[in-house]
């Protein structure tokens, strides 16, 4: 197998008020945006989350050809959350990405997996340097022995596991405007603020009518 999607759904939502993984947007759950983004795209996708309850509930939401993964370890961060899907992922390269991002581009998710080819990771970064490492393609091999490594040291951030990986490329976000000009797919939706602003995002927008000769 080549590619696989790895999807975290295992944050406690506590600046939203309530379980993030059952709201919808446009009739479809968050969770939903993200895996039918990558349908297609990869051949397995895995649902990473915290606990049996929410596998039971998850599931419900999505085909039932998604696998779900429960975190190895009492969830710290997205590190524990990426280990485990590259613990269970099947595919040589993976996609890692948040269920709260619903407006992730398939042609964005796309480029990262070609440029990914030969490396440990393709990753996005701003022109402040800022990384996306929750929005990145990772060779799972590497990737798997980078994050054990740094729990092992007892740090929970990406970027520690990041540092470990040989061979890493970054795309800059100026390139990634090419073919995403908003950058939408990095939009994520943390407060209920948020989810209105998605709400408004989704809407079609409305073409100005143009009066014919009279």
């Amino acid at each position: 197998m080549d590619r696989s999607a790895i999807i975290l759904c295992g944050g406690s939502s506590s600046r939203f008020g309530e379980d993030k993984g059952l709201l919808e947007l446009d009739n479809k759950p968050l969770l939903g945006h993200v895996v039918d983004a990558v349908w297609g795209l990869v051949e397995e996708v895995v649902v990473v989350t915290s606990s049996q309850e929410r596998v039971d509930l998850y599931a419900k939401l999505v085909s039932p050809k998604v696998r779900f993964a429960i975190d190895v370890l009492e969830s710290k961060g997205p590190l524990v959350g990426a280990l485990t899907g590259f613990e269970v992922a099947k595919g040589k390269y993976c996609v890692l990405l948040p269920f709260d991002n619903p407006f992730v581009s398939r042609d964005v998710v796309s480029l990262l997996f070609d440029l990914c080819i030969g490396k440990s990771a393709a990753i996005p970064r701003w022109p402040n340097n800022q990384i996306e490492p929750l929005h990145a393609v990772y060779q799972t091999k590497p990737a798997l022995q980078a994050s054990k490594e740094a729990l092992a040291e007892g740090k929970f951030d990406m970027q520690t596991m990041i540092s470990k990986l040989k061979g890493v490329r970054y795309i800059s976000t100026i390139v990634i405007e090419q073919i995403d000009p908003e950058l939408r797919t990095f939009f994520n939706i943390n407060t209920p603020l948020d989810l209105k602003k998605a709400i408004a995002i989704s809407k079609p927008r409305k073409t100005p009518k143009l009066k014919g000769p009279r």
